[in-house]
């Protein structure tokens, strides 16, 4: 989270450190930002007054637009870890919502290791150690092709009784093109499909 956002996020290596999820954008930001969304972990056997947090994350792993699976994989565990939070994502749905496997901490294996987990988990795990900048850039691309591969072109019309909304439009999308004409502002955009049915929507309001 920190390597990606650039933001100074807690980091503890203990159970329930957070309990709430963080929100950053993805640093450098892009047009249209990417959200990165660290949430609470999955555990066997959740205690009753942690419930509601781990609800939280249940719906933000429902309405994220990618799942990043992180691993400690000089953790001999993480096999079992890995499949507790697969297990939990399948029951609610979210296993349909497209995902990375990260096997992160990849300094702490030596070269065998690395191939014994690239074999087990296939050619699509990406090894990585969030200390070197080299290989946080490569994720931080694979994220960037990941969304550029899913967004379309489209044309917004805004009237000019809805001038005000321009701005969420630039958060929102990419916007390639701009005219004016007797109907308002048309703007030539790229972005995700629903950010695109959002922005209509807002402007039929």
């Amino acid at each position: 989270m920190r390597a990606l956002t650039g933001s100074e996020v807690l980091v503890a290596d203990k159970l329930f450190a957070t309990l709430d999820t963080t929100v950053r954008a993805l640093h450098p930001e892009t047009k249209p930002r990417i959200l990165v969304s660290d949430t609470v972990g999955f555990i066997k056997k959740l205690p009753h007054d942690l419930v509601a947090s781990f609800r939280s994350t249940l719906d933000e792993a429902l309405e994220a637009t990618l799942l990043v699976y992180v691993v400690d994989a000089s953790d001999a565990t993480h096999d079992a870890q890995l499949e507790v939070t697969r297990g939990v994502l399948r029951e609610i749905g979210a296993d349909a919502v497209p995902s990375l496997l990260l096997l992160n901490k990849a300094d702490r294996v030596d070269d065998e290791q690395r191939a014994a987990l690239l074999r087990k988990h296939g050619p699509d795990a990406i090894l990585l150690s969030a200390h070197d900048p080299s290989d946080v850039a490569k994720l931080r691309q694979t994220i960037l092709d990941f969304f550029e591969a899913r967004m379309v072109e489209d044309e917004l019309v805004i009237p000019f009784s809805r001038q005000g909304l321009i701005g969420t439009v630039y958060e929102s999308a990419r916007v390639v093109g701009e005219e004016y004409d007797e109907t308002g502002t048309r703007l030539r955009v790229r972005a995700l499909p629903a950010a695109i049915a959002r922005l209509r929507s807002a402007f039929a309001s």
